[in-house]
């Protein structure tokens, strides 16, 4: 008898008793009639569906319309494997059991056809879109499709009832069949060749899905080759796929598999292994080619949506992939995601670096607010947005300072001193400090404070309107406003000096006209100069600039027209009152708007990535 011939008879471990039985014994002669009667109907059967003896089979499926059909098929070669487990018991080499392996053989080659016929109609029908979208309908149907054997597909379509479309049920349908055909080939130890057919065609489907889905193979040099803006839409295509590839075709391939080889966990274990291990490896293993490219601080959000990406997708990456043999998928998807962690940090070290070594001496007309604290707190403030995965990348990446930060870059009433918020207020602390040394390029002391006014209300502004005060806090925000505050009022006071001490230091102290006139006269010109030289400076947020110049009207103006009030008539000229009053609160109103631009961003950061994104 043939190798192949006998896996169809030990294949199963609850083989009958091989007791010998007397050879007179009636009840022997009566099995042995039996085996007989099933071998000639199984015979007639197969006749009757072997392309080979009949026209009808070579056009006509078992599995098509009236499915009575295919289950008395399915039970006759069932029959078949039990005589030749009792011929076995008897005679390993009788002229029957020979018969019987060549009827099996037939019957295995029809079911073969049925399977690989089955698959290739239903190939849309079966797309693992539609699969997992059934499966997420377990309330209008039963979790698991029964096979032909235990209940009528009927069954399934009646509690199913109306919410079922009929591409549905030809779904349900062609599951169910492909299930009876896979349960019985493995039964009858021809698992090969029923898994051989289902993995080359449904190896195709999802290559065909991924590759309309835009995935491709690429090499690592393939990859470190491409501009950064070929490479933004790979991975904005990338990220739109992943979640496709995972929640619909591989999670939807899973199910089907599961149903169909569910005869078999060796078995189904191997070929859904087979099946997507190319195209997984190929899917999760594209960041981590982009976390090994060139590195610069623009493309930390890119690497940040990829490492979120795999993330947020690990729970359904890990559980489609639970068997062992797939597990190298798994930690393709770890490796990814380690690899895609270390690209994060070395970009924020890089952005570090690209603050402290910024170098521009370009002052920025009027005090106005610098391009780098515009870059930088935009960069912050996106960074923030990401703090799920920030706080997982750099949890375990603790910033080294020779001293510790002050208490006032936390929140209160405690300091929070986790990773992500100990680094964004770092990096806050390291721009500040650079701004420092910034306001120090103007030569007018007044406007140099006016700068550092705009800069921290920019970024305090910043940290309210964003998720950054979820990490900096109410008490880091107050504590900074009144720095605003505190240089606000160094303005007012060193540009404004001149023209206070132009009046006279006590109001209520009487003059003479004379001193009155030379009062006046210094006044019109330290204030015509303090004009002149404002018109051009800026206060960039408009309540903060009308609270400057309120106070600043409040003051110089309550001041002046006591002066004013007292001495008018003693002028003996209006040529001599420049200003009135209320011709000063007028001059006033008209100051801090600014006259040029808002300076050029520096080099450090002036890649038109950055300039479209993180200058606003």
């Amino acid at each position: 008898m043939p190798r192949k011939g006998m896996r169809s008879i030990f294949f199963r471990s609850s083989s009958p008793s091989r007791t010998s039985i007397p050879p007179s014994s009636p009840s022997l002669r009566f099995s042995e009639s039996l085996m007989e009667d099933n071998i000639e109907i199984v015979e007639s059967l197969l006749n009757k569906w072997d392309s080979d003896f009949s026209t009808y089979a070579k056009i006509t499926s078992l599995f098509h319309g009236d499915r009575a059909v295919a289950k008395q098929y399915l039970h006759s070669v069932k029959g078949l494997q039990s005589a030749m487990q009792y011929l076995v018991t008897q005679n390993a080499t009788s002229d029957k059991l020979v018969k019987a392996q060549n009827l099996m053989e037939r019957a295995m080659k029809r079911l073969e056809k049925e399977f690989y016929q089955i698959l290739s109609v239903n190939r849309d029908q079966l797309d693992p879109e539609s699969v997992s979208i059934r499966s997420s309908r377990s309330s209008a149907s039963r979790s698991s499709i029964s096979d032909l054997e235990d209940n009528e597909l009927e069954d399934e379509f009646r509690v199913a009832g109306e919410s079922i479309s009929e591409v549905e049920r030809v779904s349900v349908a062609a599951m169910a069949d492909l299930k009876s055909i896979a349960d019985c080939m493995i039964s009858a130890g021809y698992g090969k060749e029923c898994v051989k057919i289902y993995k080359i065609i449904r190896k195709s489907i999802i290559d065909e899905a991924l590759y309309h889905l835009g995935v491709e193979e690429l090499s690592l040099s393939q990859v470190k080759k491409m501009d950064w803006e070929v490479l933004e839409l790979k991975i904005g295509n990338w990220l739109k796929a992943v979640k496709i590839g995972v929640k619909t075709l591989f999670y939807g391939e899973r199910i089907l598999l599961d149903h169909v080889l569910s005869a078999s966990v060796a078995i189904k274990e191997s070929c859904f292994a087979e099946i997507l291990r190319e195209s997984a490896m190929s899917l999760f293993g594209f960041p981590e080619l982009v976390a090994k490219c060139k590195k610069s601080p623009e493309k930390i959000f890119r690497t940040l949506d990829l490492y979120e990406a795999i993330s947020d997708l690990w729970p359904e990456i890990e559980s489609i992939f639970s068997y062992e043999s797939t597990s190298v998928i798994r930690s393709q998807a770890i490796s990814s995601l380690i690899n895609l962690g270390d690209s994060v940090r070395t970009m924020l070290m890089d952005f570090e670096k690209a603050i402290l070594k910024d170098s521009s001496r370009t002052t920025v007309s009027g005090g106005g607010v610098h391009p780098l604290t515009r870059y930088v707190m935009n960069y912050i403030c996106f960074l923030a947005d990401y703090s799920g995965v920030l706080a997982d990348i750099v949890a375990d990446w603790p910033l080294v300072l020779q001293s510790p930060l002050p208490e006032s870059y936390f929140a209160s009433p405690g300091p929070d001193d986790s990773p992500i918020s100990v680094r964004i207020a770092w990096l806050i602390l390291v721009l500040l400090c650079k701004l420092d040394g910034k306001a120090e390029l103007y030569k007018d002391s007044a406007l140099s404070h006016l700068f550092l006014v705009n800069n921290l209300q920019y970024v305090v502004v910043k940290v309210r309107t964003s998720n950054l005060k979820l990490f900096l806090g109410e008490d880091w925000a107050m504590k900074h406003e009144s720095k605003v505050k505190q240089y606000a009022s160094n303005y007012e006071r060193i540009g404004w000096s001149r023209v206070f001490e132009s009046l006279p230091e006590n109001p209520t102290t009487e003059i003479s006209p004379e001193q009155a006139k030379v009062c006046l006269k210094r006044f019109n010109t330290a204030f015509g100069e303090a004009y002149r030289k404002q018109k051009s400076w800026v206060v960039t947020n408009p309540k903060l600039r009308d609270e400057i110049k309120v106070s600043v009207a409040k003051k110089l103006g309550s001041v002046y027209r006591r002066f004013y009030d007292r001495y008018q008539f003693r002028f003996g000229s209006d040529a001599l009152v420049k200003y009135a009053p209320d011709d000063l609160e007028n001059h006033l109103s008209d100051l801090l708007y600014g006259s040029g631009g808002a300076g050029s961003v520096s080099s450090s950061f002036s890649s038109s990535h950055s300039r479209g994104r993180l200058s606003r």
